[in-house]
């Protein structure tokens, strides 16, 4: 029986001519705006696009021209792959960006089983429904028979969890913390959306609380430990409080981020928190700002997406 073990994730424009492409499929997602009339939702995509092309090429621009997400989801596929010889062929998918679940899917027509882990700890509409939506319309087109099996949010798993304290271990590297904030910051999301039913914000306050109580149990006395939001956009009201706000309250000036939404680096944490974040902090007269990365290609990672494998469950499309 051929396996497949398919990660899935938001992508990233892999080169500054995929801005556009990138901003136009997010934008035009109906998970994304809500807006069921796919005419309709076309035309504001292609406005919010237009409206904010020029300033995303030049962001992009400051992280070398393009998002990081492919490069280093392929890694942890490869890393995966080193480690095991359960599955024939262990690959990623994007939703907004290529490789597209269409073409990588073109690759396993003869597949027996696939199995599905979205990278995104967390459930939302906007992102695991999106991506599961988006497999679905491709598979479907082509006709793939094999069993799907579906990972679910793995945000409260002992194993993961243990991973990103090891890591904010590794970045404040013995320092004292005594006087340091430590920041969860999480992709914000329009505050409609939540209340539509959406999951997001409930998984990511009982995310911060299993690390809260995990960060105590390991001897780790930060000063505080905040959750923030972040990348915002346009007026309507979004999840808060923003990380803006919270660094403004940081009275000790001193603040250690962890992107908690994400498992892989992307523009949102290589721009956003790394360089635009920082900049508001020097502004701010932090002494201490610093980032912790993301997970990405590491052993335990990758060790961890291989446990969290066998617990898939056959889903019907």
């Amino acid at each position: 029986m051929k396996k497949a073990l398919l990660l899935l994730n938001m992508g990233g424009a892999n080169s500054l001519a995929d801005v556009e492409i990138f901003l136009k499929n997010m934008f035009n997602d109906p998970y994304i705006l809500g807006i069921k009339n796919k005419f309709l939702r076309k035309f504001v995509a292609f406005m919010i696009t237009k409206g904010r092309l020029k300033t995303a090429k030049h962001n992009y621009e400051q992280i070398g021209g393009r998002s990081p997400i492919c490069e280093l989801t392929a890694k942890l596929c490869d890393k995966i792959s080193s480690l095991q010889n359960e599955f024939d062929a262990v690959d990623f998918a994007m939703n907004y960006t290529s490789p597209f679940a269409k073409d990588v899917l073109k690759k396993y027509e003869n597949f027996d089983e696939i199995v599905l882990l979205p990278l995104y700890p967390h459930h939302s509409q906007t992102t695991i429904t999106s991506s599961l939506d988006d497999f679905k319309k491709a598979k479907d087109e082509l006709e793939i028979k094999a069993k799907i099996l579906l990972c679910g949010p793995f945000y409260d798993d002992e194993i993961y969890n243990k991973i990103i304290i090891s890591h904010i271990n590794e970045a404040i590297n013995n320092i004292d913390v005594s006087d340091v904030e430590l920041i969860f910051s999480a992709h914000s999301l329009p505050q409609k959306i939540i209340d539509k039913g959406d999951v997001y914000e409930k998984h990511i306050n009982e995310h911060v609380q299993i690390l809260s109580k995990m960060i105590k149990d390991n001897g780790l006395n930060f000063k505080g430990i905040n959750l923030a939001y972040q990348s915002r956009l346009g007026p309507v009201k979004w999840l808060e409080p923003s990380l803006n706000e919270i660094l403004a309250k940081c009275k000790s000036k001193k603040a250690l981020i962890y992107p908690l939404s994400f498992c892989i680096d992307n523009s949102e944490t290589i721009f956003e928190l790394v360089i635009e974040y920082a900049k508001i902090a020097k502004e701010l007269n932090f002494s201490f700002y610093k980032v912790v990365w993301c997970p990405n290609f590491s052993d335990e990672f990758a060790g961890f997406i291989l446990q969290k494998a066998k617990t898939a469950k056959e889903i019907n499309f």
